[in-house]
């Protein structure tokens, strides 16, 4: 399809003679100004594979260890199949309501305005505690390449300061080159890691001399609370969704944005699977959480550094996403939100400086990457990812829709959809405030304590 055909039908820009793009979520955009819609297609596919890969995948193995390899396979497919499905009614409301730019726009289209302040809260909480679990997993790859060299305070501290210079990047389409950077990492890391448990003669955490048994299960036995907390991790895995408003939102052709979405969650799918596979029929119960501490010291540490880049590039995704939304809230409407003045940059700063100081605030008061991980995947990851999508369906399809035209059979789907959801978040809430009370009990807030594994005899 040509460039004229694009402009004459995307649903919520339109190109002018001039060279003047007229958005409906940043005003006017010309060649003087930022340009938000600069994403193309390979930018698209590496935004939404990067949000995704680099933290929650840290996490698949330990799944496996807890559930078994069996289910553990299963559920990466099942849960990748409902959140690739979800994900493709963002496309269709975002072509229908051209003014939605993240949840708080959704939460009006729905509600009205109480929708919009509770969507809105719900949506920047989740990315300030994603982009917290972004800061710990950073220092705790510093904590094992350096050895544990500082306190751990410090490194979550070095953590949110090149974080904010990183998020501070004015465009998504400016970040792009820095997405192509972290995918190379984190693979070279997860490759580097795959190969190392596999030529090693036993993973860091079992007995270093001596007989051990790994454990391998291929059907675990996890009692109530390791089961929900498997789901949670495996969910927080794909978690990315929430991203998607903001690229598509930046997209040059948003109209591709579910073949670009598919593609990327396929490729998340089927890394998940052969990493965790590999790992956990190396490592068996000794594999470590996140998982690239499960190799030897000297290669745990190489693996660390391979991924510090990529690491620190979801980071600056996810507080990038979330301090656009509040600059968006605070400026649209006004010449301010596309136009390089004064007003404009001072905000754009106040707004990544209030999203990493937050987050920096919260990775200091948690910094076990296991149980922020766990807390973010029950409370917040199904509400974003799963829950709002079947109201999405409801208010577009059924709320005003005709009583002829109304898909029974796509209510029944939507409506189970919902309650899964919910079930996520009630039963993964518990199991996260569980293991985050065990947690407190041993590392506790602001702590010089490795969060590594670096140095078992650290206390």
């Amino acid at each position: 399809m040509g460039k004229s055909d694009i402009e004459d039908k995307s649903a919520h820009d339109g190109v002018h003679d001039r060279g003047v793009i007229q958005d409906a979520v940043f005003g006017e955009i010309t060649e003087g100004g930022p340009n938000f819609r600069g994403v193309g297609l390979g930018g698209t596919f590496v935004l939404m594979t990067k949000a995704n890969v680099g933290l929650g995948i840290l996490q698949i193995p330990f799944v496996f260890m807890t559930i078994g390899l069996v289910p553990g396979i299963i559920l990466l497919v099942a849960m990748a199949l409902l959140v690739m499905w979800t994900a493709t009614y963002i496309q269709s409301f975002k072509l229908a309501h051209p003014q939605v730019y993240g949840y708080a726009d959704i939460g009006e289209v729905l509600f009205g305005r109480v929708g919009r302040e509770v969507f809105s809260a719900v949506f920047v909480i989740n990315f300030i505690f994603v982009t917290a679990s972004a800061i710990v997993a950073v220092s705790t790859a510093l904590n094992a390449v350096s050895m544990h060299a500082a306190c751990t305070a410090v490194f979550i501290a070095v953590s949110a300061v090149v974080g904010w210079m990183l998020a501070s990047i004015k465009t998504l389409g400016d970040i792009t080159w820095l997405g192509w950077v972290g995918m190379v990492s984190i693979l070279a890391s997860v490759l580097t890691l795959t190969v190392a448990v596999g030529v090693n003669d036993r993973p860091a955490a079992a007995p270093q001399s001596g007989p051990w048994d790994k454990d391998f299960k291929l059907f675990g036995s996890a009692d109530a609370v390791g089961g929900i907390s498997a789901i949670t991790n495996v969910l927080y895995a794909y978690a990315a969704t929430p991203t998607y408003w903001g690229i598509i939102s930046e997209m040059r052709d948003p109209r591709m944005h579910n073949r670009m979405m598919a593609l990327s969650l396929s490729l998340c799918c089927v890394l998940y699977i052969v990493l965790g596979s590999v790992v956990y029929a190396f490592c068996g119960r000794y594999v470590s959480s996140p998982a690239l501490g499960s190799a030897g010291v000297l290669l745990k540490r190489v693996c660390y550094g391979l991924a510090i880049p990529a690491l620190l590039v979801s980071l600056c995704i996810y507080a990038h996403i979330a301090a656009k939304f509040l600059f968006v809230r605070i400026l649209q409407g006004t010449q301010h939100i596309a136009q390089p003045t004064r007003r404009h940059w001072l905000t754009w700063f106040a707004c990544t400086s209030l999203i990493l100081g937050v987050a920096y605030i919260l990775g200091s008061a948690i910094p076990s990457f296991g149980a922020i991980v766990g807390l973010i995947g029950s409370l917040f990851t199904p509400q974003t990812t799963i829950v709002v999508f079947p109201l999405i369906w409801w208010h577009d399809h059924w709320r005003y829709a005709p009583k002829q035209q109304r898909s029974y059979g796509m209510f029944a789907l939507n409506l189970f959809i919902l309650v899964a959801g919910v079930f996520f978040v009630v039963g993964g809430m518990y199991a996260a405030v569980t293991d985050l009370i065990k947690t407190g009990s041993t590392n506790g807030p602001w702590t010089c304590a490795d969060n590594s594994g670096s140095v078992p005899e650290a206390s």
